[in-house]
């Protein structure tokens, strides 16, 4: 430990962060990055600590804490301290295949079980740490490729190219095993590229991981869709292994409202069609620009969808969460209830409009459209409340409160069923009562077809990045010892 006192001496010093009303008019990165004497002080707050819930990824009270991937987060903060960000570096590497994507968009499950929170203290910025030590690799010539030296003979076909099916591909490549990517889309990355927008996570970041993939030996192929039996069929005769890594992107439906309508979208499209824009300059069909935009959902995805709206210029935003506001801002930490988390999206939509666009405890009814062009125009929405019957919640609209409000484009953003059926069928693989691919009360990666393994949302329904990372590790594990017989990953 470096410092022991590190906690109790230097205060929590998060990356400053561009204006609200300065960062919407780019679709750039906005964060700031703190200095090196800055970021190893707060390397230097870590208590390391006997017993590191930040990287034990614990499940407690039905949620988990810590870090899936059990990144040695004490041992990289001990180097930091010290200015040894060679074997920082390293140790974070370790366990972590992109740190760089992690210390962007995580919601840092490690800050949450951080036990400085016991002493009274703010978490460690463990995932500002972690950004600071990936970046600091890339700027110093340290992340260089590391080409297998030896070859396996065997060859691996990874379906999809998300994070999960790139940490699979980035394990079994630097193993031996020859491997292929096939990616559905123009771009490599999955949601990293056309579900988390470019002022969260520039596309270049992921263009430079993939490059350095490239590099090292693995194989992607873009534009190549797996919808077919015979799809199928080629990729188990030419390939020792088939890893389905498709994500679970199929939306939850939304019954007062149809996508058929035009001018109504679900968030991921309407996500994938701005960063097309932006990249290729394409034309966007479900541009915000002067349109009142109205969001269905309080994730992730649907604050992405705020500041999105608002950097196309839209008129106004509001967002509709059935949850009442304590719970649905609640965040946990393992040692209790953790301060609210200021949404970037929302200090934008308040800096820009002067209101906050949440309406809490309230739900969509139904849509309003333009008779002679069939365009929707508004939304109805009514105020509910949560009463508890025969020790039951439940949630009863107040049907006098029900009204209008304009609309010119409705997204719904209330999150995902499970995965496309598409590449199941071509497999002959039938999903679980999830509506995902897994074998039913088993922890293995194995599908019920011999040689075809499953791998990130698409097995364990949608979730985060860094699970995602954690299930490609876990997947290459299985797929290892299917090949050899034995394991060493």
């Amino acid at each position: 430990m470096g410092k022991s006192t590190g906690f109790m001496e230097f205060e929590r010093r998060e990356d400053g962060a561009e204006a609200p009303k300065s960062r919407v008019r780019h679709w750039g990165e906005f964060h700031r990055t703190l200095s090196k004497e800055a970021r190893m002080e707060q390397g230097g707050r870590c208590m390391n600590c006997g017993v590191p819930f930040c990287q034990s990824g614990v499940s407690y009270g039905g949620d988990i804490f810590g870090c899936p991937l059990h990144n040695l987060i004490p041992e990289w903060n001990d180097m930091l301290w010290t200015d040894n960000f060679g074997h920082a570096l390293s140790r974070l590497l370790k366990q972590n295949n992109f740190p760089e994507f992690t210390g962007r968009v995580c919601p840092a499950p490690c800050e949450q079980a951080c036990t400085c929170a016991v002493a009274g203290k703010p978490a460690v910025t463990v995932r500002e740490n972690e950004l600071g030590i990936i970046e600091d690799g890339f700027a110093n010539g340290r992340m260089a490729p590391k080409v297998p030296k030896t070859h396996s003979g065997c060859k691996v076909a990874i379906v999809g190219s998300g994070p999960a099916g790139l940490a699979c591909a980035d394990q079994l490549n630097h193993r031996g095993h020859s491997v292929t990517v096939f990616e559905r889309e123009d771009r490599v990355g999955g949601l990293l590229t056309y579900g988390i927008p470019n002022m969260k996570l520039d596309k270049e970041i992921v263009d430079r991981r993939v490059r350095l993939m490239q590099f090292e030996g693995v194989d992607f192929r873009t534009n190549s869709p797996i919808v077919t039996k015979e799809d199928a069929d080629r990729l188990l005769a030419d390939y020792d292994a088939v890893v389905l890594a498709c994500g679970a992107e199929q939306p939850r439906l939304y019954a007062a409202a149809s996508t058929e309508i035009p001018g109504v979208s679900f968030a991921v499209p309407y996500l994938k069609a701005a960063t097309k824009t932006l990249l290729d300059g394409v034309e966007n069909p479900l541009d915000a620009k002067d349109k009142h935009v109205v969001i269905i959902g309080a994730g992730y995805t649907s604050s992405d969808c705020v500041a999105t709206a608002i950097r196309q210029g839209c008129a106004s935003v509001t967002q509709i969460i059935r949850k009442p506001a304590e719970l649905a801002r609640q965040r946990k930490g393992l040692w209790g209830k953790l301060p609210e988390e200021h949404d970037y999206a929302i200090e934008e939509a308040v800096a820009v409009f002067g209101t906050d666009p949440r309406q809490y405890e309230t739900v969509l009814t139904g849509t309003v459209t333009d008779e002679e062009t069939g365009v929707l125009k508004a939304v109805k929405i009514v105020d509910v409340q949560w009463v508890r019957v025969d020790g039951i919640v439940m949630m009863e609209e107040l049907t006098e409160t029900e009204r209008e409000i304009p609309a010119d484009l409705l997204l719904i953003a209330n999150g995902f069923s499970g995965c496309d059926t598409t590449v199941l069928d071509a497999f002959g693989l039938e999903p679980d009562s999830r509506g995902n691919l897994c074998l039913e009360g088993q922890d293995s990666h194995a599908t019920a077809r011999e040689g075809v393994f499953t791998a990130g949302d698409m097995r364990r329904g949608a979730s985060l990045v860094v699970w995602a990372i954690a299930e490609g590790r876990a997947t290459a594990r299985d797929v290892d010892e299917y090949l050899t017989g034995y394991r060493s990953l």
